[in-house]
């Protein structure tokens, strides 16, 4: 397995130690690659959200094109807002 050399901050290394304190990891090598792990999961996760954002986007333009829009003044847009939010978020 290769191995690297990595500098830590005082707050990485102290969290590193209670993680193994805990008995979470047997080795600093194990919470380590945990959390490369997390980190390339959680890129994956925020690529394919910018996937869907920009399939949303590009059906927005598209109703736009075909003129399925609605106009709305200025005094409108927050009754307008308040009718697309969840019954929970209200």
């Amino acid at each position: 397995m290769p191995t690297r050399n990595i500098s830590l901050t005082k707050e990485q290394d102290a969290f590193i130690d209670e993680v193994l304190r805990t008995g979470e990891y047997r080795n600093a090598s194990e919470a380590v690659r945990d959390a490369i792990r997390m980190l390339k999961a959680r890129r994956i996760e925020e690529s394919l959200r910018l996937d869907r954002l920009r399939v949303a986007i590009g059906q927005g333009i598209a109703a736009l094109d075909r003129g399925e829009h609605v106009e709305l003044g200025d005094d409108e847009l927050d009754d307008y807002f308040d009718g697309l939010a969840s019954p929970a978020d209200r």
